[in-house]
Formats: C-alpha cells, sequence, structure tokens
C-alpha cells in the first residue's frame, strides 16, 4: 500500500507541471472566465506544491546550500521574467514596478519567511538554531543591496525624482551582480560550512539524512520539471491578476496590493520549502532560503531593469518612499539582533510576522 501511495504521488508530481504549462499555453493573453479562473487557480496550488517536491529531490541531491540555491535562483530568474514582461505592457504603474516587487520580496522573504521558519522552529524543537557566521554575511549582504538599490535613489540630486541617473543605475546594477556572485562563490565554495544545516549537541541527526539520494538521472529530471512548475507558477499568477486587480479596485484597496499577492503565489513554493526544512530542525536551510531569495531578487531584478530601461518607455523609479524606508531599516535591525545570538526563540518568529503584518497593512491603507 505505502509503495502504491508513493508511486500515485510520484506520477501526480510528474503530471501537474506539464499540466500547468499547458494550461498557460492555452490561457496566455486572453480574458478568463470565472469558471477558468478556478481551474487555473487549483492547478496554480497544485504547481507550487510539485515544485516543492521537485526541489527538495534536487536539493537532496546535490545537498545543502546548493539545494536552496537552485530553488532561489529559479524562482528569482521566472519572476525577473515576469517583471520585465509586464513592464513591457507599458501604463503609467510600470515605472514603479521592479521597484513594488523586489520590496514586497524582501518584505516577504525576510520577515515572512524567515519569520514563519523561525517559529515553527522554535516551536517544534524548543530553540531554532543556525549558524551566525553565515546568515550573518547573508543579511549584510542583502542589506548593502537594498540600500544601493532602493533607498540612494531618494536622495540623489542627478535626476529629479527618486531616480538614478545612467551611470548611477550602471554602478548599482555592476554591485549588484558582484555582490551577489561573491556571496555565491562564498556560500558553494570557499565558507560552505557555513551554510549547513546545525545540529543541537546531543540531538540525533535527522531521518533524512540516512536517506539514499536520488540518482543523477531523476535529479535532473526533477530540475527540469521544478523550471516547468516554476514557469507555471509565474505565469498562471500573471493569467489570474487581472481578476485579483478587479478585486482590489473594486474593494476600494490600493494598487501595491496585487504587486503583494502575485509575490505572495510566487514565493510560495520557497516559503513551504522553508516551513519543511524548520520543522525538520534544518533552520539553517530555511535562513538559507529566505535570505538567498531576497539576495537574488535584488541582485538579478535590477541589472535586468537597468539593461531593460535602455528601450522600455517611461522613466524608472526605484526610490522608496519614506514609510518603506522605516519599514526596512526596521527589518534590517531587528534581522540583526535575530541572526547574532545563533538561535531563536517563538519571540523573535512572533516579532518578524509582526513586521511583515504592518507591512501588508500600510500597503492595503497607505
Amino acid at each position: 500500500m505505502t509503495d502504491r501511495i508513493k508511486s500515485l504521488a510520484g506520477r501526480w508530481t510528474l503530471a501537474v507541471p506539464v499540466l500547468a504549462v499547458v494550461l498557460l499555453a492555452l490561457t496566455w493573453g486572453r480574458d478568463l472566465p470565472g469558471g477558468i479562473v478556478v481551474l487555473v487557480t487549483l492547478v496554480l496550488a497544485g504547481a507550487v506544491l510539485a515544485a516543492v517536491h521537485h526541489a527538495e529531490v534536487v536539493a537532496h541531491r546535490v545537498g545543502e546550500p546548493f539545494g536552496s540555491l537552485v530553488l532561489a535562483v529559479a524562482v528569482t530568474v521566472i519572476e525577473v521574467a515576469l517583471i520585465v514582461t509586464l513592464m513591457l505592457d507599458g501604463g503609467d504603474k510600470s515605472a514603479t514596478l521592479a521597484r513594488d516587487t523586489v520590496f514586497a520580496a524582501v518584505m516577504i522573504t525576510c520577515n515572512g519567511i524567515l519569520g514563519l521558519s523561525l517559529l515553527v522552529g522554535s516551536l517544534r524543537h524548543k530553540t531554532a538554531v543556525f549558524n551566525s557566521e553565515g546568515t550573518g554575511a547573508a543579511l549584510a549582504t542583502v542589506t548593502t543591496l537594498a540600500v544601493l538599490s532602493l533607498v540612494l535613489p531618494t536622495f540623489t540630486t542627478s535626476k529629479p525624482g527618486p531616480e538614478f541617473s545612467t551611470v548611477q543605475l550602471t554602478f548599482a546594477a555592476v554591485a549588484s551582480l558582484s555582490l551577489y556572485g561573491l556571496f555565491v562563490a562564498t556560500q558553494t565554495v570557499r565558507h560552505r560550512d557555513y551554510f549547513l544545516p546545525v545540529v543541537k549537541h546531543g540531538e540525533p541527526p535527522s531521518p533524512e539524512a540516512h536517506v539514499e539520494a536520488p540518482s543523477t538521472r531523476t535529479a535532473l529530471i526533477s530540475l527540469g520539471l521544478l523550471l516547468l512548475a516554476l514557469v507555471g507558477v509565474v505565469g498562471l499568477a500573471k493569467g489570474v491578476s487581472p481578476t485579483i486587480e478587479s478585486g482590489v479596485e473594486a474593494a476600494g484597496l490600493g494598487h501595491g496590493v496585487v504587486g503583494v499577492i502575485i509575490a505572495l503565489l510566487v514565493l510560495l513554493p520557497e516559503t513551504i520549502a522553508a516551513v519543511r526544512a524548520a520543522h525538520r530542525n534544518h533552520v539553517q536551510t530555511s535562513m538559507n532560503l529566505a535570505l538567498g531569495s531576497a539576495m537574488a531578487s535584488i541582485g538579478l531584478t535590477i541589472p535586468t531593469v537597468a539593461l531593460a530601461s535602455l528601450w522600455l518607455p517611461g522613466p524608472l523609479i526605484l526610490g522608496l518612499g519614506n514609510t518603506h524606508m522605516v519599514l526596512l531599516a526596521l527589518t534590517v535591525v531587528v534581522s540583526a539582533l535575530t541572526v547574532a545570538p545563533g538561535r531563536a526563540t517563538p519571540l523573535q518568529g512572533g516579532v518578524h510576522l509582526v513586521l511583515l503584518a504592518a507591512y501588508l497593512e500600510l500597503t492595503i491603507t497607505p
């Protein structure tokens, strides 16, 4: 019976990514009626779960921190493609689309994914234990990228408004790519041990540590299906966004709510994977996913939109407003205090979740 259930589960995770991409091809660029929206939403949820499954297969094969890096980069690359696609559609709101999306990703990852992982890990294992050296390095990189790309444009004077000049935007793009590349090299080669899961003294290793790793062929198939699932997640999320946007406008909410909802859908695979890792007492893997996703979102998005701005009409506004800068500063300070001890209780997780709630509330009622 157990083998049969595993077989059915395996077939399900194989079929859903393909189904998601087929449905995406059939619905792309079309106005969807209510019934189709419901179907798309169900397939979208299935694609998210399938993406998590295949990401865990790949992670088990390549080991940490490569596994979390694969999921973070895959999600971010497709997210960047979605941003550029939406910017090509034009419109008055496209000028701030990259800024709003990147900042939403930073707040969701650094407060939502991180806070939820700490809460789950500490509630199940009394304290959530992680490596402060690796996590601190990741936090420092995220902070630098966020300030260089999202805060400085508000204070520069070369161009009116919260915009970079061409030279400043080029510097921000090169600096973002350089810092991200340096961090990846540090994480995967020179100081890989700083980013491996930490097991508390006297506690036996998790049962997953003794499970045989999948074959290279299985891992490659899962990698391909992971990419298909992520394409389906992002594409289907874009397909249902007009319906979401109509609902938001009907409710009298700000347009920024649409970006938050789409960001939540796109980051759902990483959220589920991070919470599962925290439940297994692999909180360091959760931290890698949260901070790595924030870093990839800035480090890959800013250079891409900087290049795209050469042919895209209209300005590229990257500078945050005062409210968002206060939230970013508070997030950085709280995150530094969380990371420094290398261990956390449910209190730290709750504080980060409250910060995320504050961001969402201020997005709904600015």
